[in-house]
């Protein structure tokens, strides 16, 4: 990439299902002039969620990503040329910087514009640092609330978050069966993660695995999946039993909304509560979760799986990972070198 010339992924069109190639268009242009209180960063790593999908078709909690607009995402980039007292030529800062090579910011976005720590490698900083582990934390700890001796399932338990929220789980002294597709992210999550039983969704009976690994009901369901997974675990409440509901996966692509749950009513019967969040409602306390998940990364009491792929040309496909399960852990996509160095390298192993 020249110095001067910005490659961007924008959008082209609304998908209706999965989203393809064709929903963007590739643009190119040139990086403008940096004015007072601003800074250019160049991109470094785009990161990949499914909240990203609704962002596409219409506005959730944040406005729609508006036709002919730079696809919206996290990103972490290196500052090259600031204006702005508060950034440095050479930090490296992560925000809603665009499936894109450069950007130009002044921290006032809608995803805010944050330094990196010294010393904390980009793709940790972006996943159990970042938001979907931020996201875990405040949605296991706070809303979950699990107990010693609990009972907790968690669905999508190999990606992103569910990895986190399961781990956190088994810190408190729960009992914590995690739900996956496909035997290599059930391995890791039995063999790395140490849970204490996992369910393969692809290859198991749902209702038989729960009615196996939880005889005395279900304490704490953490959701990131909906669909029939949600209908099975309400199904089988322990009394007084809290689901967090983070997301529901299974149906961001569907052309038509999915039926309701038909075991809803057992949230009465059982006196549960079902509670959805957003990780945005914490932000006053994400240095207490990123401090906390660090000292538990540090201490081995969290393992975390980071997906790395490569080249800004692959967005598109390395976006439709998430959704075909083909991505172990968070989803990133790495596009350039740090062109004033600097950056910390990952950790063996």
């Amino acid at each position: 990439m020249g110095d001067k010339v910005n490659r961007q992924w924008r959008l082209k069109s609304r998908p209706v299902g999965m989203p393809t190639r064709e929903n963007f268009d590739w643009t190119e242009e040139s990086v403008a002039e940096i004015k007072d209180g601003q800074v250019l960063i160049r991109n470094l790593y785009f990161s990949f969620d499914p909240t990203q999908r609704g962002w596409m078709a219409g506005p959730t909690y944040l406005p729609a990503i508006e036709i002919g607009e730079v696809m919206r995402a996290g990103a972490v980039g290196q500052v090259i040329e600031s204006k702005n007292p508060g950034f440095e030529a050479g930090d490296f800062v992560n925000g809603g910087l665009g499936w894109q090579d450069s950007c130009i910011e002044d921290g006032t976005g809608p995803m805010g514009l944050q330094k990196i720590p010294p010393g904390v490698p980009i793709p940790m900083a972006m996943s159990v640092m970042g938001l979907t582990g931020v996201t875990a934390y405040f949605g296991m700890l706070d809303v979950a609330e699990p107990k010693e001796g609990d009972t907790v399932v968690v669905s999508g338990a190999a990606g992103a978050t569910g990895s986190i929220a399961a781990q956190i789980a088994k810190i408190k002294g729960a009992r914590v069966i995690g739900i996956a597709g496909g035997p290599d992210k059930c391995a890791w999550l039995k063999e790395v993660a140490g849970l204490d039983a996992v369910i393969d969704y692809k290859n198991e009976n749902i209702g038989e695995a729960l009615d196996k690994h939880c005889p005395k009901g279900i304490n704490v369901y953490f959701d990131n999946v909906g669909g029939e997974i949600l209908n099975e675990c309400l199904a089988r409440l322990a009394l007084n039993a809290r689901i967090a509901v983070c997301g529901a996966i299974a149906s961001y692509n569907d052309e038509t909304p999915p039926p309701g749950p038909s075991n809803y009513m057992n949230l009465v019967i059982m006196r549960s509560k079902m509670e959805g969040f957003l990780v945005l409602d914490y932000l006053d306390r994400f240095g207490e979760a990123a401090m906390q998940l660090g000292q538990w990364v540090m201490s081995g009491d969290i393992k975390f799986q980071v997906d790395i792929q490569e080249g800004i040309e692959n967005a598109p496909e390395t976006f439709t990972r998430l959704f075909t399960g083909k991505n172990l852990g968070k989803q990133l996509l790495r596009v350039a070198e740090a062109p004033l160095g600097g950056e910390t390298p990952m950790p063996a192993g």
